[in-house]
């Protein structure tokens, strides 16, 4: 199966640090979530400026004025997962219940959002404006658990609050087949409180946009413009956020928008078995450390969230010759003078 490199980064992104080693519920950093790319509700952000209620990118793009540029943002909502044990009357809310030798544990969970801005619909490049309102309603859902006999033992409940938001898309004009195109995301759902925890619930999590050109469009580099660029370049104002050309090496016509500092054109390493969720450390440690957990913490892992499961059964499936992969590459030869 072909994996779209931008794709593959731009999920790196969305789900860098949503759990971490060693991806249980216990563990005082996974009690600590949801630290990158944040956009808070405005009223949280009015009482806590270190957590904007806006993301800003700026960028520049070249290309006739019939280019046309695709938006696509994209963050996680918190999505919380509690347990209910059957009684006679309906459920009793518990930490923790086991059934048929399984755990289920309360934890927060998060769902994709995507809002995306269509150039068939934005028109072309030469538009000076557009705005898409996110607008996301509250909800639930219920997953019952049964014992193997087929009697209700309990059940999951999931709910997420509404979210309220724009994406607002401005274009200026600079010179001759040159544009700096502006994306503004604000979160505005309604929220009048102090409890972080909760206003982490309203927040649009791990926030990144990536802007695809069509037309002949090109993207020009923040990191490394061409020095007749350099001025507008370093006159792009980003909040929040550091964009970065993504794709395959030399192309122009895709980038993404990033919380984390990235170079042009980064790559997951092709020896990965699959995310991790942390970018900071190398694969091979973090699969040691996962196969060195005893049987106890392995069920926790396996309790604590879907994706840590689907981490620790990945891990233990891995072949030896794959682990041996794991152990290090040279990607490119280079003489030091």
């Amino acid at each position: 199966m072909t994996v779209d490199p931008v794709r593959a980064i731009a999920d790196a992104v969305l789900y860098e640090g949503y759990i971490l080693w060693p991806y249980r519920r216990s563990a005082l950093k996974n009690q600590r979530r949801w630290t990158f790319g944040g956009v808070y509700p405005r009223g949280h952000s009015a009482a806590h400026p270190d957590d904007p209620w806006t993301m800003r990118t700026q960028c520049l793009l070249e290309g006739p004025p019939d280019t046309r540029v695709e938006v696509r943002v994209r963050f996680l909502h918190v999505v919380t997962r509690r347990v209910g044990r059957a009684t006679g009357d309906g459920l009793e809310l518990v930490d923790e219940l086991e059934v048929s030798g399984e755990r289920h544990i309360a934890w927060d969970e998060a769902v994709e959002r995507e809002v995306v801005l269509d150039p068939a619909a934005a028109g072309s490049v030469a538009v000076c404006g557009r705005r898409t309102a996110i607008d996301v309603a509250a909800g639930s859902d219920r997953e019952d658990l049964r014992h193997p006999d087929g009697e209700r033992a309990g059940a999951l409940i999931r709910s997420w609050h509404a979210l309220e938001g724009a994406v607002d898309v401005a274009v200026e004009r600079l010179d001759e087949g040159l544009w700096r195109l502006s994306v503004t995301i604000a979160n505005t759902t309604p929220w009048d409180g102090d409890d972080r925890e909760a206003a982490l619930a309203r927040t649009f999590c791990s926030t990144h946009t990536v802007l695809r050109a069509e037309g002949g469009g090109a993207f020009v580099s923040l990191t490394d413009p061409p020095d007749a660029l350099r001025a507008h370049a370093d006159a792009c104002e980003n909040a929040g956020t550091w964009p970065v050309l993504v794709g395959e090496p030399g192309a122009r016509d895709t980038l993404l928008s990033s919380p984390i500092i990235l170079e042009d054109h980064p790559r997951i390493a092709p020896e990965s078995p699959g995310d991790l969720f942390d970018g900071g450390e190398i694969d091979q440690m973090l699969v040691l450390n996962i196969l060195s957990l005893t049987d106890e913490e392995k069920a926790e892992m396996r309790a604590t969230d879907p994706r840590a499961r689907e981490i620790l059964e990945r891990t233990e499936a891995l072949t030896p010759d794959e682990l041996m992969r794991l152990h290090g590459t040279i990607r490119d030869w280079q003489v030091l003078r």
